[in-house]
């Protein structure tokens, strides 16, 4: 008979590899790490974090532009929709300026395992669902992570503990 884990000849009725201390006829039994929500809840978080960054610069980006292209730039008489896109670009500013601290809130509240940033995160995970093509992922992994059967369950738990 051999170990099953060096290889190395073991004797009739002996319980440990001499070599590498195995036991012997017995298989290595994987243990669990956790749910799904523990072992990808900080995946999750660093996430949000970094899309909530690239919102950041995309609402500060947009609305300077609103508020500097079209107001000094361009004319009302030459160009009729100045103030429309001024007004579109500077609400869309606002809008992912307001996304990003919601995502920056949600991405903190995962990593100190709050109890209220599983709700805000699933929110924006549904939100963030229409932002094709890295929203859609990121949406998808959230709510995949944090919508299963048991998830409430466990992210209590996880509250708790922290």
């Amino acid at each position: 008979m051999y170990c099953d884990g060096c290889g190395t000849q073991l004797a009739a009725g002996q319980r440990f590899c001499g070599s590498c201390g195995k036991p012997v006829g017995m298989a290595a039994v994987p243990t669990s790490t956790g749910g799904r929500v523990s072992r990808h809840i900080q995946l999750v978080a660093i996430l949000w974090l970094a899309a909530s960054a690239l919102h950041l610069i995309g609402g500060a980006v947009l609305f300077l532009l609103g508020n500097t292209l079209f107001v000094h730039f361009v004319r009302g008489d030459v160009f009729p929709f100045q103030n429309f896109l001024q007004g579109l670009m500077s609400t869309l500013g606002v809008w992912l300026f307001l996304k990003a601290i919601a995502g920056f809130a949600a991405g903190w509240g995962l990593l100190q395992r709050e109890p209220w940033a599983r709700t805000l995160t699933l929110v924006l995970g549904f939100l963030e669902l229409l932002h094709v093509p890295f929203g859609t992922a990121l949406g998808i992994y959230t709510i995949w992570v944090l919508l299963s059967p048991q998830a409430e369950q466990e992210y209590r738990q996880l509250a708790r503990a922290a």
